[in-house]
């Protein structure tokens, strides 16, 4: 299945998330689907695997911690056919030029295209790293990592919409607005500054983070 323009949602939660599991992820994919969501990212293949009972295309992503590497979402061929084996549709893979554990981005990107037969979905954090995604023959390219790379920090509270436009502005191939989309409103200036699909995660599928954000902002110490 391939990506449609709209809303993805992100279906994520840490193991120390009370919603942490197939289970929950499974149930969140469902209520995006019902919602109008053209497309779920999930991560690892236990969640991969659940996400893919809404019946919408699945952004798969396998996040590889590392001690002595920043690069930890797909960073390897393995974990790539990981992602794939679990059903994703769709691999999203760290594009930036930082050390990682496993091969350069350009090599990834066409490894899995070859082997894997699957679309690659570039995070990027820069317009440079935009262009190289697609030039190394990237389907999408995201502004997932904007704010949280060296380059990029310190990360601010808005969305990069400046990269958004200019990565619209550049590139043929669909781009994606990912990363601080945290009220329609961002999300229809997302739209408006170019983006294929916006990515929303923590404001629609992480109720912790949200009921903070709420406490922090409303309620008197």
């Amino acid at each position: 299945m391939r990506l449609a323009r709209g809303l993805i949602v992100s279906c994520q939660a840490r193991s120390d998330n009370p919603l942490h599991g197939p289970q929950f992820m499974g149930a969140m994919a469902l209520a995006a689907r019902d919602g109008g969501a053209v497309g779920i990212r999930a991560n690892g293949a236990a969640d991969i695997a659940a996400v893919k009972a809404a019946g919408l295309p699945v952004i798969g992503i396998n996040k590889v911690l590392s001690a002595d590497r920043p690069v930890y979402i797909t960073p390897s061929l393995e974990a790539a056919a990981g992602v794939v084996s679990a059903g994703a549709d769709v691999v999203a893979l760290d594009c930036t030029e930082r050390p990682r554990h496993g091969e350069a981005p350009a090599v990834l990107i066409r490894r899995i295209r070859d082997e894997l037969g699957a679309e690659v979905f570039a995070d990027i954090s820069t317009l440079e790293e935009g262009l190289k995604a697609a030039d190394w023959g990237a389907h999408y390219v995201a502004t997932t990592l904007s704010g949280y790379t060296a380059q990029t920090e310190p990360r601010p509270d808005q969305p990069d919409l400046a990269l958004l436009e200019a990565l619209a502005t550049r590139l043929s191939l669909p781009v994606v607005a990912e990363g601080r989309f945290n009220s329609p409103d961002l999300v229809r200036q997302g739209f408006e500054a170019g983006a294929f699909a916006v990515v929303v995660g923590t404001m629609i599928t992480n109720p912790r983070e949200i009921t903070r954000m709420f406490i922090k902002a409303g309620v008197p110490a």
